[in-house]
């Protein structure tokens, strides 16, 4: 029987492992075709490896009239201000509805989760409406501001919450603690899985909108990462080396903060998962 064990799981090993490279293999594609010449990119079989490594497209992308750098700032400005604000007002939201008693919290909880099923597209039109009333069209803050409030963030940190045991903020409040103060001092400390995994998700949604951006975006000098890779879309061919380089660059930032707070995803995930 331990024999058949040791069997089955390198048997599902090794096909997690295939399943694996699977996924990887697109991205092994685009770092391969940003090292090649262009009459490379399509030829069969697929050459995985380039004979000779072009750096040529990689720095084209930083230099030039449209440097990748003026796009690259301005996502990060756009995902981190939209990431820590969300982080903030959902953890807030999150503990209201999950700490505070109040007549008919359940039911304003679900009309507000029932949002979620709302289509973003949907929204583009009352969007645009209210952000020229407003005078935020064509910049930044069209995507900052409804960027800081999130649904999905307010439902984790909520079940997450759930899971804190009450008798903490019994405690406290039996000291003389408000609400402010155990939320700061007590709440957010224990939630710092949950936080850095909503930061995550959050910093990668907002790092590759393009839809948004597409629609309330007009100048070129506001443009993201994704509004970026459409220079490479010239006008009776497409630039695929230039493309696959700057798509190599766009990921970076993904990739740092994966690394940085992966030991926090699985924590947060499983805690806010508890309690329903």
């Amino acid at each position: 029987m331990e024999s058949l064990s040791q069997i089955r799981k390198i048997i599902l090993t090794l096909l997690m492992s295939g399943f694996a490279l699977l996924m990887i293999m697109p991205f092994i594609w685009m770092i391969s075709t940003s090292f090649k010449s262009p009459a490379d990119v399509f030829t069969y079989p697929i050459q995985w490896i380039p004979s000779s490594l072009n750096w040529e497209h990689h720095i084209k992308v930083w230099s030039g009239a449209d440097t990748f750098a003026t796009y690259y700032l301005n996502s990060l400005k756009i995902s981190l201000i939209s990431t820590v604000g969300a982080v903030f007002l959902s953890a807030f939201a999150a503990y209201g509805f999950a700490r505070i008693q109040f007549k008919g919290r359940e039911t304003l909880f679900l009309i507000y989760l029932s949002m979620m099923m709302v289509p973003p597209q949907v929204l583009f039109v009352p969007k645009f409406l209210m952000f020229e009333w407003v005078g935020i069209y064509n910049t930044h803050w069209a995507l900052i501001l409804p960027g800081m409030f999130t649904i999905f963030g307010v439902f984790m940190l909520r079940q997450f919450f759930l899971s804190v045991p009450s008798e903490i903020s019994e405690a406290a409040f039996i000291d003389g603690a408000g609400h402010l103060r155990i939320f700061f001092r007590l709440i957010l400390p224990l939630a710092k899985p949950a936080l850095a995994t909503l930061a995550i998700i959050d910093f990668s949604w907002h790092w590759n909108d393009y839809e948004n951006a597409l629609v309330f975006l007009i100048d070129k000098d506001l443009y993201t990462v994704p509004l970026g890779l459409q220079n490479f879309i010239l006008e009776n061919n497409v630039d695929y080396n230039g493309m696959m380089a700057a798509a190599t660059a766009g990921i970076i930032p993904m990739i740092i903060i994966f690394l940085v707070g992966q030991h926090y995803i699985i924590q947060g995930v499983a805690g806010s998962a508890v309690k329903g």
